[in-house]
């Protein structure tokens, strides 16, 4: 097992669900957490849980990964005891809506589209280089198993997690020759703002994505790509597929009947 304590370890979209149980994991483990997201507020809001539970150092940012331009400046202001990124969480994504393709908000699209694969190709572009100049590296992308079914009224979305796959293998095989290492965390049903965001803060429809399922938690995603990166340095986990038992894939469940369920 590789140990990370020390390591800057960059996520992206840290600051609620699976990105925030993350840096609480990593924090546990003595890293040094590089966060960002749109809502700064969130991440100052964690900065003393995640130094209580052991993170060495913390540095935070605003970014919306879909600014190009903001990503790269973001970059390059950095202060050069955080440049040197170990692994990198590229964990920022959405999903927009529920409805049919052809009855869709387009900027429901756009937003899908530039967070989940622009952002990840900027993010990705301006850190990258770095880890194989220095020979050192992981990067975690964040994809789903939407990836493997396209499921009716979520085309877009399962569209945007199918180019994440193709972006970590097209990576991978780029990186060759060198030591840096891509995995992709396929997660099913997470309990987190996801669904709440899909669906515009509709709290009441978002509430029943998960009714009478016992879903998965950020900290099973987290504790998925900590085991993924702390593999010996010459083991690549390419894809990590995990849902809940409740889960056959991406339109398969088990609703317990009669059940209470978180």
């Amino acid at each position: 097992m590789q140990p990370v304590r020390g390591n800057i370890v960059f996520i992206t979209g840290a600051s609620s669900g699976i990105g925030a149980a993350t840096a609480l994991t990593f924090a546990q483990q003595g890293a040094r957490l590089l966060l960002c997201a749109r809502r700064i507020q969130r991440l100052e809001a964690m900065r003393e849980e995640l130094l209580s539970a052991g993170a060495e150092a913390i540095h935070l940012f605003q970014l919306d990964v879909r600014d190009r331009a903001a990503v790269n400046q973001a970059i390059a202001d950095l202060p050069d005891e955080w440049t040197a990124v170990d692994i990198l969480v590229n964990n920022a994504g959405l999903a927009r809506g529920m409805g049919k393709m052809h009855e869709n908000d387009p900027d429901d699209w756009d937003e899908m589209i530039d967070t989940n694969v622009k952002g990840l190709l900027y993010v990705t572009r301006a850190i990258v280089p770095g880890m194989v100049a220095r020979k050192r590296g992981h990067v975690v992308n964040m994809g789903s198993t939407a990836t493997y079914n396209t499921y009716a009224n979520g085309g877009v979305y399962c569209a945007s997690k199918a180019a994440e796959k193709s972006i970590s293998e097209g990576l991978k095989i780029d990186l060759l020759g060198t030591p840096v290492r891509v995995t992709t965390i396929d997660p099913g049903m997470v309990e987190t703002e996801f669904s709440k965001v899909r669906f515009h803060g509709d709290e009441a429809t978002a509430a029943k994505v998960y009714q009478n399922i016992t879903p998965l938690t950020g900290e099973d995603i987290a504790d998925a790509i900590l085991w993924a990166v702390t593999r010996p340095a010459h083991v690549n986990i390419h894809t990590i597929v995990l849902t809940t038992i409740d889960q056959g894939n991406a339109y398969y469940f088990h609703r317990h009947t009669g059940a209470t369920t978180r």
